[in-house]
């Protein structure tokens, strides 16, 4: 290595991110550290999440001061850094949102299967129960009943609603598993 070269450089390809770029993704852990913050106890009871996050997460409830909030955020976001799966934990973050893309998308493929469900019957129960394979099967079915014979006589009962919100929840903890 000659003198003008620094010595910080690394030698081969190995991409290197700016600080700037470093900022950024401070920053946006810490929006999801703030986001993180605003979710209630059966929220925070279904992440991912390590035992320093959560305990960090339940700390900020207490904390009142701006300068003092601001700092814990900070702290946050550095435990966040450390989380196995961040991607994974912003999209489980993401679904509590209802504006955000992920509920939206969740929500869309909980619609397409209950109208699958009840257009189809007993072959479509089997496609969602590979889909979804923690779903009980025999509360399923009660449920697609309800709503076929709903939907049969045009009268507004709320059984395909009642499927639809079960339906969803069997989405949701098939993707949290997995």
């Amino acid at each position: 290595m000659s003198r003008n070269e620094p010595a910080d450089i690394p030698e081969d390809d190995e991409f290197v991110k700016s600080k700037s770029q470093l900022k950024r993704e401070m920053h946006a852990l810490q929006d999801l550290g703030k986001r993180m913050m605003d979710l209630n106890d059966d929220q925070l009871a279904g992440l991912a999440i390590s035992d320093t996050l959560k305990a960090a997460l339940l700390e900020s409830r207490r904390i009142r001061q701006h300068e003092a909030r601001r700092r814990h955020l900070q702290y946050i976001g550095k435990v966040i850094r450390n989380e196995n799966d961040r991607e994974g934990l912003r999209r489980a973050v993401e679904a509590f949102d209802a504006g955000s893309e992920e509920h939206t998308r969740r929500h869309h493929l909980a619609e397409r299967w209950r109208d699958q469900l009840i257009a189809d019957g007993n072959p479509a129960v089997a496609e969602f129960l590979e889909h979804c394979p923690g779903a009980d099967v025999q509360h399923l079915r009660n449920l697609l009943r309800n709503a076929q014979k709903e939907v049969q006589t045009g009268k507004n009962t709320g059984q395909t609603r009642k499927l639809f919100r079960y339906l969803r929840e069997c989405i949701d903890e098939a993707e949290k598993a997995g």
